[in-house]
């Protein structure tokens, strides 16, 4: 949280006067950023409690008592709105507006901001590169060997490990509305869809392949060289050669 708007009163004996055109200056808030978004706080502090934090969640998809904090409301006041049906909660600490759709680039980067290593990987990255028509009803993320494997209510998480060449190897950039996303690239990704194909299935990897070649998202040589990170060159290459 970072303070986004100051306004400057003139301070004399400890009191501000009525004019303002003399004295030592004392800096006020007026405004504060939550997660990206400018809030007023004057206009905030003369609501009810209730219809300022429902404000807050119609305009942020995911709320959490520090954003209360931010707001001078006590964090009581979430689970208080949860009772009664003004808010979801979908996890710890984490509620949301009942009626507000959450899209899919908004349940990922919930995802980032708990874990900012994690990359989109596998049925994710499918699904982020338009290579399959099904929505996966979890995040899929890849991290390195070895490290923490994250765990929360929601969003629903599935975590795929890799060892350090291929965890490096493929990733892209993604700016959206609500920050970047790292994804493999669709090459990588059907090459790490072979790879973890007892988990995504077999049926999921070849059809990612033959849309990935039929779309001309990746050329032969790419998703060759990804397959060789990944250490599938061997099981993808009779279907690279039945398919071109």
């Amino acid at each position: 949280m970072r303070f986004s708007l100051w306004e400057f009163h003139p301070v004399v004996g400890g009191k501000k006067p009525q004019s303002q055109t003399w004295g030592h200056a004392m800096a006020v808030k007026t405004s504060i950023e939550v997660d990206n978004y400018i809030v007023d706080v004057n206009t905030f502090n003369m609501r009810p409690q209730a219809e300022r934090v429902d404000a807050l969640a119609q305009k942020q998809a995911f709320l959490r008592p520090r954003d209360l904090k931010a707001l001078s409301i006590p964090h009581s006041h979430l689970w208080h709105l949860a009772r009664t049906g003004q808010l979801e909660r979908v996890g710890r600490g984490l509620y949301r507006a009942p009626a507000r759709d959450i899209s899919e680039y908004e349940t990922i980067h919930e995802v980032f901001k708990r874990v900012p290593q994690a990359v989109l990987c596998l049925s994710s990255a499918l699904r982020f590169h338009e290579l399959t028509t099904e929505n996966p009803s979890e995040v899929w993320i890849a991290l390195k060997r070895g490290a923490w494997t994250p765990k929360f209510e929601y969003p629903p998480l599935r975590v795929a490990h890799f060892s350090e060449a291929p965890f490096a190897f493929g990733i892209e950039d993604h700016p959206t509305a609500g920050g970047n996303i790292r994804v493999y690239s669709p090459a990588k990704t059907v090459a790490d869809c072979f790879k973890f194909r007892t988990r995504v299935g077999m049926e999921t990897a070849l059809a990612a392949l033959r849309g990935c070649l039929a779309e001309k998202r990746a050329s032969v040589d790419e998703i060759w060289r990804a397959a060789q990170v990944c250490r599938v060159a061997n099981i993808i290459r009779p279907y690279m050669e039945a398919l071109v």
